[in-house]
């Protein structure tokens, strides 16, 4: 496995100090940073960063839940994303397919 090293160096004043820290990081856990999912709805795709608000990405594509208490208690919000049931107002939006027709495609959400 690679790993990358990412160094920050900074100067500290109030000390006179010269700090370096370094943080090592998998190319998995840089590349799970910058995930999209593309969201598909009434003929419309959009790309939504995965674990962002699935409330904020479903308000792009022009889809509106009914939302009552706004804590996931109620279920009256309950979207179908790919098949899976989510909560709207508390849930997130998924992580990327792994399978290749899925990921051109994208999520159906109904």
């Amino acid at each position: 496995m690679k790993l990358t090293l990412i160094c920050l160096s900074t100067l500290v004043v109030f000390n006179n100090a010269f700090v370096n820290k370094c943080v090592t990081h998998s190319p998995t856990q840089l590349s799970s940073e910058l995930q999209m999912t593309i969201l598909t709805a009434n003929g419309k795709k959009k790309n939504a960063r995965a674990g962002s608000p699935l409330k904020n990405a479903l308000g792009g594509l022009g889809v509106k839940p009914k939302y009552s208490c706004r804590k996931g208690e109620c279920n009256s919000c309950t979207v179908s994303v790919g098949g899976q049931r989510i909560k709207a107002c508390i849930g997130k939006v998924p992580p990327e397919p792994t399978l290749k027709s899925l990921k051109e495609k994208g999520l159906a959400v109904r």
